[in-house]
């Protein structure tokens, strides 16, 4: 699908330098009012010894401090807001699961901007006004399901706001109501996939021609799973609460070929996950933001831990970003092994006999660290094929990772299933002193 030119908004139209030139102009912006309205960037910024004025160029802001989850946990509630309560139109939050929650806030401008960032997300995987657009993200504080939600309206589509969760009630709904478009998580599409067979009903007769996955990392084995199994264009959008919500980066459906951030709003670096230091473009490092426009809760070099490299823009002057290949939080160090729930996706999904649904499992070992991979079958699947399969995996995973795993064939639709975002790894190691 060619994307034509009269599609496009302005911002996109841009040639390379009157977009550094817009970027400059905001990020100087930017940095003066998160100096000037929040306590936590005043204090920040001096201890670094700069200031928004030192901010003459795009590469100066590699010199101003990072912005950490701790950092905006520390400033529960709100004290990371740059405007007063009044000015405050809708709050969002994470869960809080491995600690206090991280509140987010929006001023109406900046629900505007969301909208419109999504609407350009959503026009760019190959949404058009006049679509149906099934939402299967979670409402609520999570930022998924009303983000999606206002930006396809905003686009010009018509919302069913479906939410997460009974799954066979999702699957009468796209049959009944023909949506065109469907925004959820990768690992849920799968639940939704398994109710459709379980159903009798082939998932590549649907109206569905568009599917837009977020909020998880997500392979291009699964890719490809999800487009033969559908028939449909599966493409990624990226975002986080703390950036804004999804929207902040999308894949077009011309190109599937890294997701373009959207840099007149969101200022990307890649940074050494260690040191922190700055990498060149095309290096592989730690995404990390900087918001542009932002009012209520501007952030500065916000580090994500979502782990990819930036490279130069095909379907858009915009910078694209690889598609995240995991978080530096969610790598396994197994005996001194680095490794990603990704890397083991890859693995599961080009086993013959497996299903596209799979679970870390670590425990001890005396005194080492062991790990089972937990893997469905499929329904087909003899108990010649499920040895087989265990088999590939434990040698998949040793000659591709270079360490030894265990692997388990379990019965199909055994393992817990998705309704949002998936646990992958689950922990059940022995706690050492």
């Amino acid at each position: 699908m060619t994307q034509a030119a009269d599609l496009l908004d302005p911002a996109e139209r841009l040639d390379l330098d009157g977009l550094r030139a817009l970027q400059l102009e905001r990020l100087r912006h930017s940095l003066r009012h998160a100096y000037e309205n929040v306590p936590f960037y005043r204090e920040s910024f001096d201890k670094a010894g700069v200031h928004p004025d030192d901010c003459r160029s795009l590469s100066d802001l590699s010199r101003f401090p990072f912005t950490t989850k701790v950092d905006l946990r520390a400033n529960y509630p709100y004290g990371m807001f740059a405007v007063p309560q009044e000015r405050i139109r809708r709050l969002h939050a994470s869960s809080g699961t491995t600690g206090r929650p991280t509140v987010v806030g929006y001023t109406e401008n900046d629900l505007h901007m969301w909208a419109d960032m999504v609407a350009r997300s959503l026009r760019a995987a190959g949404g058009r006004p006049g679509d149906i657009a099934h939402i299967a993200y979670g409402y609520g504080l999570f930022t998924g399901g009303l983000g999606a939600h206002y930006g396809a309206e905003r686009l010009g589509c018509t919302v069913i706001p479906a939410s997460g969760g009974m799954t066979s009630r999702q699957v009468t709904l796209i049959q009944d109501l023909n949506p065109s478009v469907i925004m959820v998580t990768p690992s849920y599409m799968l639940t939704l996939l398994d109710e459709f067979e379980r159903q009798g009903v082939d998932p590549r007769s649907t109206s569905l021609r568009v599917g837009v996955f977020g909020a998880e990392p997500w392979t291009q084995d699964m890719r490809r799973e999800i487009e033969e199994r559908f028939a449909i264009d599966a493409v990624d959008i990226y975002g986080l609460s703390e950036v804004i919500g999804p929207g902040v980066a999308q894949e077009c459906v011309e190109t599937k070929d890294g997701l373009h951030i959207w840099e007149d709003h969101f200022f990307p670096e890649v940074v050494d996950p260690i040191t922190g230091e700055v990498l060149p473009e095309g290096e592989q490092g730690e995404l990390v933001f900087t918001s542009l426009t932002k009012e209520a809760m501007p952030i500065v070099r916000y580090r994500t831990r979502d782990l990819t490299r930036l490279l130069p823009g095909t379907a858009r002057v915009f910078r694209r970003m690889e598609k995240v290949t995991g978080r530096s939080d969610d790598m396994v160090i197994l005996r001194g092994v680095n490794l990603f729930p990704t890397q083991l996706e890859e693995i599961v999904l080009r086993t013959p006999g497996v299903a596209p649904h799979f679970q870390l499992r670590l425990t001890t070992s005396g005194r080492m660290d062991a790990l089972t991979v937990r893997a469905e079958a499929r329904p087909d699947a003899d108990a010649a094929t499920r040895e087989a399969a265990a088999r590939s995996i434990v040698q998949a995973v040793k000659d591709g990772i270079g360490v030894s795993v265990e692997a388990e064939i379990v019965d199909p639709e055994s393992l817990e299933r998705s309704v949002g975002k998936i646990r992958r790894i689950v922990d059940l190691r022995e706690r050492r002193d």
